[in-house]
C-alpha cells in the first residue's frame, strides 16, 4: 500500500487536509492521536516517561500533565531529546502496525514532525501543506489563544518552510480558501490512486 506522509508547520492546515482525505474514503493514521493514546494511564509509554522525568509530570489521578511536561522540555534540549527518544519510536511502531491492517489503495501518515525527526523512510511520498508564516501565527493565535512570542518560539523549533518544501514530492498551498484547498486534495487523490494502480499492476 502506498503511504503518503502528510506534514507541515503549526497552523498550516494539516488537520483540515487530513479531514478532506478522510471524506474521500482514505484512511488517515495520525501521529498526534497515537501519541495521546500511548500516554493514557497504565500504558507502558507513560510509565517510561514518569520514570525518566519524575512524578511531577503526572496529575493526582495518574494522568499525564501535558502542561508540566511541555514546560519541562521546552527550555531544556536534553530533556526534549529524552522525550523524543521515548515517544517517537513508540508512535512510529504503532503507525506501522495500524497500516498493516488497512486494505486501501493508499493511506495518509499524518506526521507533523516528519522532516524534523528524519523519518522520511516511513513513507513513499511526502505531501507538504504550506502557507505564509504570518498566516500560521494568526491561525494558531485564533485556534489556541497562544501569545505571538510563544508561537514564534514553537516555529523556531520546527523545520523551515524551505526545508519542508525541499523534501516534498507534492505541495498544497493553503491560504484559507476552502474550495481551492479541496480541489488540490481531490487532484492529489486521483494522482495517488493512479500511482497505487500502476504500482500494483503485474
Amino acid at each position: 500500500m502506498l503511504k503518503i506522509g502528510l506534514t507541515g508547520g503549526i497552523g498550516s492546515g494539516k488537520s483540515t487536509v487530513a479531514g478532506i482525505f478522510q471524506q474521500l474514503g482514505i484512511p488517515v493514521i495520525d501521529a498526534d492521536e497515537i501519541a495521546h493514546e500511548l500516554v493514557e494511564p497504565g500504558k507502558p509509554v507513560l510509565e517510561k516517561l514518569a520514570a525518566e522525568f519524575g512524578p511531577g509530570i503526572l496529575t493526582h489521578g495518574g494522568e499525564l500533565d501535558r502542561k508540566a511536561l511541555r514546560n519541562l522540555v521546552f527550555h531544556d534540549p536534553r530533556a526534549k531529546s529524552k522525550l523524543e527518544a521515548i515517544m517517537h519510536p513508540a508512535v512510529f511502531a504503532e503507525m506501522k502496525r495500524q497500516a498493516e491492517k488497512i486494505q486501501a489503495p493508499y493511506c495518509i501518515f499524518a506526521i507533523p514532525l516528519l522532516i524534523e525527526t528524519d523519518s522520511q523512510a516511513l513513507v513513499d511520498r511526502i505531501l507538504v501543506v504550506d502557507c505564509p508564516e504570518r498566516l500560521q501565527i494568526e491561525r494558531v493565535k485564533e485556534r489556541d489563544g497562544l501569545d505571538e512570542s510563544l508561537i514564534k518560539r514553537i516555529l523556531a523549533t520546527q523545520a523551515t518552510r524551505q526545508e519542508r518544501i525541499a523534501q516534498a514530492h507534492d505541495l498544497i498551498v493553503n491560504t484559507g480558501d476552502l474550495s481551492l484547498l479541496e480541489k488540490q486534495v481531490r487532484d492529489l487523490h486521483q494522482n495517488y490512486l493512479n500511482l497505487s494502480r500502476r504500482r500494483n499492476d503485474p
